[in-house]
């Protein structure tokens, strides 16, 4: 299988399909919009680049791609990017940046929104018997009580927020585990970058008298089937609704 990639890059002179061959191990994951990583001309470092297309064969000789990544592309947006790359004498790979969320353009790995380890800590003990600890004075610091009283009203709690919410330390956290009251797990946290934006839904815009007037008939035209071009001048003169008048 032989995939047909656009480097991510904003040179003129990359910004033309280069053909690379898919391991057999990549098949599976491999389609219209992929993410990939390619070795690339003389340089050193791997390259990223987008698939925008597949065929059977190639009149060159092709390198194999190194890896795979599934993106937010699809088909329909590749056909969008290119179209748009056309009209507006672009590069493919900017209108394809424009497509992908914020944080995943970055060809440093490191400056990327990623999937992030983050520690969680859980009760190991069973709280009747922790309670009794503490009722028996066995637990005396203040700090290792209020850790553990608060671990007992929650049942996962990030560290970190641990630290905050319950006035504790890290060490005293490290302490109650090699002291088996707790345990703390790893996990892989999914970062959105959208999470706490708040988007607010737009609603169709009204037209103008001047604009309704042009665009009845443009339509008008359109349904006679009579094809003519307009041309549409765009004052920036506004009105008390903050519209642009159109004039035809």
């Amino acid at each position: 299988m032989i995939v047909e990639v656009i480097i991510s890059s904003n040179a003129k002179d990359l910004n033309r399909i280069f053909d690379y061959n898919v391991p057999e191990k990549f098949e599976q994951n491999v389609r219209i919009g992929s993410k990939v990583l390619v070795p690339f001309g003389t340089m050193k470092k791997s390259q990223e680049g987008f698939v925008i297309g597949t065929k059977t064969s190639s009149d060159y000789k092709v390198k194999d791609i190194l890896s795979v990544e599934l993106s937010s592309l699809d088909e329909e947006k590749i056909e969008l990017c290119k179209l748009m790359a056309h009209k507006y004498f672009c590069n493919i790979s900017d209108c394809i940046k424009l497509m992908l969320p914020p944080g995943t353009v970055s060809k440093n790995m490191e400056n990327r929104i990623k999937d992030k380890e983050m520690k969680f800590v859980y009760l190991k003990k069973d709280e009747e018997e922790i309670q009794e600890e503490i009722d028996r004075k066995i637990i005396k610091s203040d700090k290792q009580i209020r850790t553990l009283e608060f671990l007992m009203q929650n049942d996962e709690v990030l560290q970190s927020e641990l630290v905050d919410f319950a006035d504790t330390s890290v060490s005293v956290i490290k302490t109650l585990k090699k002291n088996g009251y707790i345990e703390i797990i790893e996990k892989e946290v999914s970062r959105n970058p959208f999470k706490n934006k708040n988007i607010p839904k737009t609603e169709n815009l009204s037209l103008t008298k001047e604009q309704q007037k042009a665009m009845n008939k443009i339509e008008g035209t359109i349904n006679d089937k009579i094809f003519k071009e307009f041309l549409i001048h765009r004052s920036y003169r506004f009105t008390e609704r903050r519209k642009y008048i159109c004039n035809l």
